[in-house]
């Protein structure tokens, strides 16, 4: 059985920025809270087309990054 798993979306600005990110805590902008995520989770990120991508974290992780945010 597969290990479940949290999608968070982004979608980007024709400039390359973040519009708007999946998840994300209130201290963040979207764009921060992108960057914290690709910095840890480059691995677990996925680039579509149309300016959008994915993040596919564990709930887990997800926590641990979330709860990083908040201290």
């Amino acid at each position: 059985m597969a290990q479940d798993t949290v999608i968070i979306h982004v979608r980007f600005f024709n400039d390359g920025t973040v519009a708007e990110i999946g998840e994300r805590p209130v201290k963040f902008t979207d764009q921060a809270w992108f960057d914290k995520l690709a910095t840890a989770f480059i691995d677990c990120y996925h680039t579509y087309s149309g300016g959008r991508g994915a993040f596919r974290l564990t709930p887990a992780d997800l926590a641990g990054a979330q709860g990083d945010a908040l201290q």
